[in-house]
């Protein structure tokens, strides 16, 4: 199969012209991490199969990959063609190639919306206050409330004393109800910069009458400060009132109106589902429970705030069109109106009502057909498991997940490094192969059986499955073939981070406004 190469003008102009294209890293997170053109999406070759449908709708979209000479890009090519896509090509000589062309790098992950942040910041002088200024107002119970905008499971790993989870998209609609009083100061935390300064200044910008301050530098600047942080927290937002409601979601249509945030009806929806020339995003950024219990057809939940800081995670086509979805308006204007100024083709669906929701549960992604494979059920596994020394278990889950729970002695590996994995597999007669609910074994088995000449089987309904089966699980990651590269330790997550790193992340955060200068191909903009 002959791939079509391309080069880092052609990746430019795309971008500059505001014209859609699909650059993928196809490498893992980890060394995408390290350095990546900013809106190189991470789109890694372990999961190609799994994520194509629902995060490149469009058969024909400009695509690209990138990798940094290790191949993958190439294999990538293939496998998006062999899926139905038309115009599918590879960055010549990846990384290298677009630093020698005279291209912007950039480290970490989501830099689009933390740099976006920081562009945010230095236009708009956006209030903060230091840990030890907040620490002290908590400390002499001074009429302030802490409002945390991270994830609720970011907020219970570690939290502000006293603050309270509002991921971010819901802030508009929940402040008022939780500082009722005007004159109550409103802080907003985040683990490092990025969504205190979106949060606050989301506030702000909806003419919320308290006093708005970010945590300068979040749970970071706290720990810098040597201050202690709580663990376990619970303390979330309640419902508010229908006036609460509507007021909240006047604020926000104002705010989305004067960021020139369009407007859609439902009639018009039907249409660009079947459009194909043009790529469209269809998001709910509501919270998790209101979506599972009535969405409309063919939305994914995506909960605004951190649609607003990881976009390229569910949308890495840039120039393509995005539509939120929420009855109430708050929790699709406010998102909206940051897209807006990160140049996304952004609209919001107005006159939805309830009975519009006809979908339920969860969001479930469209995959391919798979090959015809030999499956095997959780009962049958588990008895090769206890009675078959011949058989090893290889899970594909990410590290994250097989850390968290796997079946007992079964092996870590990496699909885009399963080559390399097998020197440390044991020599068995059969590998089963499984991952977090399956899917990704299906995907893999093929390419894995042509490395090996031992049986290639693989469970049925993954490890979801088998714990449904009341089988036993372990935890830990004792028996790792890879390295976890499928996971960038971010230097704000978890408990135990070294003081240095978080310094080195913030200089980092510090610097990207300038990297935007020099890239020049965001057109970001503010209000």
């Amino acid at each position: 199969m002959s791939i079509k190469n391309q080069d880092y003008a052609f990746v430019r102009n795309k971008l500059i012209k505001k014209e859609e294209i699909a650059l993928l890293d196809v490498r893992e997170e980890d060394p995408h991490a390290q350095e990546h053109p900013l809106f190189a999406a991470n789109f890694p070759l372990s999961r190609i199969e799994v994520d194509a449908l629902s995060k490149l709708p469009r058969k024909d979209v400009p695509i690209v990959t990138l990798d940094d000479g290790e191949g993958y890009s190439e294999l990538a090519a293939q496998r998006l063609t062999e899926l139905g896509y038309l115009d599918v090509s590879v960055l010549k000589g990846g990384v290298t190639a677009w630093k020698a062309a005279g291209g912007e790098v950039f480290k970490d992950v989501n830099v689009p919306s933390k740099s976006f942040g920081e562009f945010v910041e230095s236009k708009k002088h956006t209030p903060s206050l230091s840990a030890q200024e907040v620490k002290k107002l908590i400390d002499n119970h001074e009429d302030v409330v802490v409002v945390d905008v991270r994830r609720f499971d970011e907020y219970q790993t570690m939290s502000i004393p006293t603050g309270i989870s509002v991921p971010g998209a819901e802030l508009v609609l929940r402040v008022p109800e939780i500082a009722p009083n005007p004159k109550t100061r409103v802080i907003v935390n985040c683990a490092g910069r990025t969504r205190s300064i979106i949060g606050t200044q989301s506030l702000i910008n909806a003419g919320i009458p308290n006093e708005v301050n970010a945590l300068r530098n979040g749970t970071i600047g706290w720990t810098l400060a040597g201050q202690e942080l709580d663990k376990g927290q619970s303390r979330k937002f309640k419902e508010v009132s229908e006036s609460t409601a509507s007021e909240a979601a006047q604020r926000a249509r104002s705010v989305a109106d004067k960021a020139g945030v369009k407007r859609v009806s439902l009639a018009d929806m039907q249409e660009w589902k079947s459009q194909t020339d043009r790529t469209t995003y269809f998001f709910d950024p509501r919270t998790p429970e209101e979506y599972e219990a009535g969405h409309l057809p063919g939305f994914r939940s995506t909960p605004g705030g951190q649609l607003v800081q990881e976009t390229e995670m569910v949308a890495p086509v840039r120039g393509a069109r995005i539509v939120l979805s929420d009855p109430g308006g708050v929790r699709a204007n406010m998102p909206a109106s940051w897209l807006a100024q990160m140049a996304w083709d952004v609209y919001v669906i107005d006159g939805i009502k309830t009975s519009d929701l006809t979908e339920k549960g969860v969001w479930v992604q469209a995959l391919p057909l798979a090959n015809e494979i030999q499956m095997v059920d959780a009962k049958t596994a588990s008895a090769w498991l206890r009675n078959d020394s011949s058989t090893t278990f290889v899970d594909l889950s990410t590290h994250a997940n097989y850390v968290k729970a796997h079946i007992p002695g079964s092996w870590f590996a990496l699909r885009s490094q399963f080559a390399t994995a097998m020197a440390k597999l044991p020599k068995s007669d059969r590998y089963v192969l499984t991952s977090t609910t399956g899917e990704l074994a299906v995907f893999a088995a093929k390419e894995i059986q042509a490395l090996t000449k031992a049986e290639i089987v693989v469970l049925s309904g993954g490890n979801k499955a088998w714990i449904d089966a009341d089988f036993e699980v372990e935890k830990g990651g004792a028996h790792l073939a890879s390295l976890p590269l499928d996971r960038y330790k971010r230097p704000y997550e978890g408990t135990s981070v070294d003081p240095a790193a978080m310094q080195a992340y913030l200089d980092w955060e510090f610097g990207l406004v300038e990297q935007l200068g020099k890239d020049g191909t965001h057109h970001f903009w503010v209000l």
